[in-house]
């Protein structure tokens, strides 16, 4: 079987996958239903992106997860570059919110996405326990950009 890339409207089918990305499920419930979800399917799905029209020609990653098992494969690389290419030519942006980890940001800026700005305490102040990622607790909520 070939790699498939395709929309789904049954969001909630894949919240294993969406709570890898984001540990809250009340912050995943605050941009899931406004998003545009797709899978990645290659001998079974292996992993998803949603993303937000954020206004003004921003579009926005609000969540990217590929299973544990099969990361460092290209899957997230594959589904970055299909969201660049479906849109581009409707968004002028495509920018995602991160915590400043040693594992996500390295990942986008080798995708293509500059640092953009930050929100200080965005973990403090939305999630009710630490955050933690590669072994640093996340404060700020770094964003990327790039083009499309």
């Amino acid at each position: 079987m070939s790699v498939r890339i395709y929309q789904t409207h049954d969001k909630r089918a894949y919240a294993s996958l969406l709570l890898l990305a984001d540990e809250s499920w009340d912050m995943i419930e605050r941009y899931l239903e406004r998003g545009e979800m797709y899978v990645l399917d290659d001998d079974g799905v292996k992993a998803e992106i949603v993303v937000c029209d954020e206004g003004c020609g921003v579009l926005e990653i609000k969540n990217l997860a590929v299973l544990p098992q099969c990361q460092r494969h290209g899957y997230g690389r594959a589904l970055v570059a299909f969201v660049r290419a479906r849109y581009a030519g409707e968004y002028r942006v495509l920018t995602v919110g991160t915590g400043d980890s040693p594992l996500t940001v390295p990942f986008y800026e080798r995708c293509g996405f500059h640092r953009s700005h930050r929100v200080k305490d965005f973990f403090i102040e939305n999630y009710d326990h630490p955050i933690y990622e590669g072994g640093v607790r996340l404060t700020d909520m770094v964003y990327l950009a790039q083009d499309i």
